[in-house]
C-alpha cells in the first residue's frame, strides 16, 4: 500500500503538491507512481521561468520499464528544479515526498485547493 500524506494535495496523473510558505508549489510524483514505474533511471525537468498550464506535461521520468509525463498539477510560471534527483533519480524511489521535482509560482494559488486530498487520491487509485 502507497505511502499518502494528508498533509498534500493530489492529481490525478500521480503528481502531489504542497503550497509552501512563500506561495510557491512543490511538486513530486506521488509513493504509488514511483511503485508503479519501478526504479528510476532518468528524470528531465523543465526549465526554470517555463509558464506552464495545469494539466500540461512538463517533465519525464525513465524508469527500467517505462517511461512517464510528469504534469504542472497548477499553472505558474516553473521557479526552481531539483538538480539532485535528475542527478541521482534513485533518490524518488528511496522517498518520494522528499524528492521533489520542480517548484511553480502559481498563476492563482487557491488552485492547490482544487486538487485531490489524500483521500481522494486514495479513492482514486483504488488503496
Amino acid at each position: 500500500m502507497s505511502n499518502i500524506p494528508a498533509d498534500l494535495r493530489y492529481a490525478q496523473t500521480h503528481e502531489w503538491a504542497r503550497l509552501e510558505s512563500n506561495g510557491s508549489v512543490t511538486v513530486g510524483i506521488t509513493d504509488h507512481a514511483q511503485i508503479s514505474l519501478g526504479d528510476l533511471v532518468f528524470i528531465e525537468l523543465p526549465e526554470v521561468g517555463r509558464t506552464v498550464s495545469a494539466g500540461e506535461a512538463v517533465a519525464v521520468v525513465e524508469s527500467v520499464k517505462t517511461a512517464s509525463d510528469i504534469h504542472a498539477p497548477v499553472s505558474g510560471e516553473i521557479s526552481a528544479i531539483n538538480q539532485t534527483v535528475a542527478n541521482t533519480p534513485e533518490k524518488v524511489n528511496d522517498d518520494a515526498y522528499r524528492a521533489w521535482l520542480f517548484k511553480i509560482i502559481p498563476t492563482d494559488a487557491a488552485d492547490v485547493g482544487k486538487l485531490l486530498d489524500a483521500a481522494g487520491y486514495q479513492r482514486e487509485i483504488g488503496e
